[in-house]
């Protein structure tokens, strides 16, 4: 209940333009529902540069069940989390027998502000989606360890390999199982003179789960090559030194969760000296009192290093992205000091005759959280509230600058788009999206010259990026530089072999220039064709460059058959436009001629009719 008071509102959010138009909207991939061969898709491809099929297949299903229709995929984010907030409750409940504590750290992981995030955000449905798996492995787990069996043993490992394939972080689940068998299982004794030998075989019990971790680990790295360049540009101490902070920002975030934004900026090499040091020294503190009580309270060992194990993939030591720390890193980790905190304060309290106060303050806690947590969603309602709010919380942030100004874009507002991309320049240069929508934004304003300049640029950054090319390509034919707009269809080519618009706008070159050393025949052909098969034969365009092709080798026969398919195609589509002009291309190829595009000529500034 508490938790669809505090997220059922998501229902009535849209997606937001973070993440979520890869991950859904704008991926064919998903949107074309699920079926067999999505499902093969998604176990053998990489899926917004990560593996992991389970969350790929349930963005397929729900496009199936609802469409594009963003109540419906947030509705499946809030069912997930439900459920893992009630597995939570009873793998806690059957470890220990504490309804009560076991019903409360529930309830803090089903309101938390700082999971808000991981909820409200249908990008992280890989953050509820493997909460349900990391609960369910704990429930097999926990039935193993009383009764141990080979079935339930791979029962234990087939929820966990979901987990993996649902988020990658759940590399460090078997260290959790570790800590468990410490506390609640007690599967370690205390007697020093077995507890090692108890420990070796209970690691060796953990083998065949940590080759499942190391599988996952390396397909993420291999996924994520491409999204590690940020790591080399930050020196390996300026990682150590956020982590240390991150693991203390997000403990106070836990008591205190104001402030709370979809992004926050990395701080690269200005953190004080004194607030790494302080750091240093708590962290070293609440690690050296888990140890010295873990005889009169061995909750303590279980949740804070619960807390400090499960963070380590996401604490920034390996960075992927601009982000310093990031809310949904919490998900899960944090059910660890929960657990500790939560155990701690009953046993301090367990001679307070007045436990009605005790569970008065309770529900004062879940109250106040579920407030916040509830406002905290309320952000999630559109893109334009949610970096409005982010700049509002963190200051100088070009990701948030970045997403205002995509907003803006979209709705025609350039002006203002332009001035939201270029303080995300501003603030940091090699921001590659910014240069890259700033460049669509003077496009759509007509200034080319300076859409060019951010292109090239963004090229620089990113220069994998397809799409970029093939429009610094068309920009660079209106400016009369046909040698260089060729170049960056061939280097499209080169990324892309299947590249429909590449292939198209060589094709069109090649077979119409009225400069002899650009025209090829034969190529253009070639890739006219590779073009009409990857369209499917259902876009006109793509026939008239085909015909112009075969004009081009003299296959005039050819050509004109192209060219009257394509204007037939053209005016079942209701593009009179460009059947009239497929018409006018028919009658150049009946007297014997090849099309001739005089907006190829080099040195025109002519705008391209393509």
């Amino acid at each position: 209940m508490l938790t669809w008071i505090v997220f059922g509102q998501t229902l009535r959010h849209d997606f937001v333009n973070y993440d979520d138009p890869r991950y859904v909207y704008q991926n064919t991939r998903i949107t074309n529902g699920l079926d067999l061969a999505g499902i093969a898709w998604a176990f053998t491809h990489i899926h917004a540069e990560n593996w992991h099929p389970v969350t790929t297949i349930s963005h397929m299903l729900d496009c199936q069940l609802y469409g594009l229709k963003a109540g419906g995929h947030h509705f499946t984010n809030v069912l997930l989390h439900t459920v893992a907030v009630v597995l939570l409750f009873l793998v806690l409940q059957q470890m220990t027998g504490a309804i009560w504590r076991s019903a409360f750290v529930a309830a803090l992981f089903a309101i938390h502000p700082l999971h808000v995030e991981s909820v409200a955000w249908v990008a992280e449905r890989k953050d509820v989606l493997s909460g349900v798996f990391f609960t369910l492995t704990l429930l097999a787990y926990v039935h193993y360890a009383r009764a141990p069996s080979i079935w339930r043993y791979v029962t234990v490992a087939l929820t966990f390999a979901l987990g993996l394939m649902s988020k990658p972080m759940l590399v460090t689940l078997p260290f959790v199982l570790l800590l468990l068998d410490y506390w609640p299982l007690k599967r370690i004794r205390t007697e020093e003179s077995r507890a090692g030998r108890q420990l070796l075989r209970l690691f060796a019990e953990k083998v065949p789960l940590m080759a499942l971790s190391a599988v996952s680990s390396t397909a993420t790295y291999l996924a994520q090559r491409g999204a590690l360049g940020w790591t080399e540009q930050l020196p390996i101490l300026a990682r150590i030194n956020n982590a240390f902070v991150t693991y203390v920002i997000y403990v106070r975030q836990m008591f205190w969760p104001a402030k709370l934004a979809v992004f926050y900026p990395h701080p690269e090499n200005r953190l004080p000296q004194l607030e790494i040091g302080l750091a240093v020294a708590l962290l070293a503190c609440i690690t050296t009192t888990a140890l010295v009580l873990r005889k009169v309270a061995p909750y303590l060992i279980t949740g804070w290093f619960w807390y400090l194990g499960m963070l380590v993939p996401v604490i920034g030591l390996v960075q992927v992205g601009w982000q310093g720390h990031a809310d949904r890193y919490t998900y899960l980790p944090q059910v660890g000091l929960y657990i500790a905190g939560t155990w701690a304060i009953a046993d301090l309290t367990a001679s307070f005759r007045r436990r009605i106060l005790l569970g008065a303050a309770a529900l004062l806690i879940i109250g106040a959280l579920s407030w916040t947590a509830w406002i905290q969603t309320s952000y999630w309602r559109d893109s334009e509230m949610l970096f409005t709010h982010a700049l509002a919380v963190t200051g100088k942030n070009d990701v948030a600058e970045n997403n205002l100004g995509i907003v803006f874009l979209q709705r025609g507002e350039l002006d203002k788009a332009i001035a939201r991309l270029q303080a995300a320049i501003d603030l940091r240069p090699e921001n590659g999206p910014a240069h890259n929508n700033l460049a669509k934004a003077f496009l759509q304003k007509g200034q080319l010259a300076e859409a060019m300049i951010h292109y090239r640029k963004f090229l620089e950054i990113e220069p994998q990026n397809v799409e970029a090319r093939n429009i610094l390509g068309t920009a660079l034919i209106q400016q009369g530089h046909v040698r260089e707009a060729v170049e960056q269809w061939q280097d499209a080519l080169a990324i892309e072999p299947e590249n429909g618009n590449a292939a198209s706008n060589l094709a069109w070159v090649f077979a119409t220039s009225p400069e002899d050393s650009i025209r090829n025949g034969a190529r253009a052909v070639e890739l006219a064709e590779r073009a009409l098969r990857l369209s499917g034969g259902k876009i006109p365009m793509i026939f008239r460059i085909l015909g112009a092709a075969y004009a081009e080798n003299g296959r005039f026969f050819q050509a004109i058959e192209t060219a009257q398919h394509g204007a037939e195609l053209a005016n079942s589509q209701g593009n009179q436009g460009l059947a009239a002009e497929l018409q006018s291309n028919i009658a150049v190829y009946q007297s014997g001629r090849p099309l001739r595009d005089p907006n190829l000529t080099i040195g025109s500034s002519s705008p391209h009719s393509e």
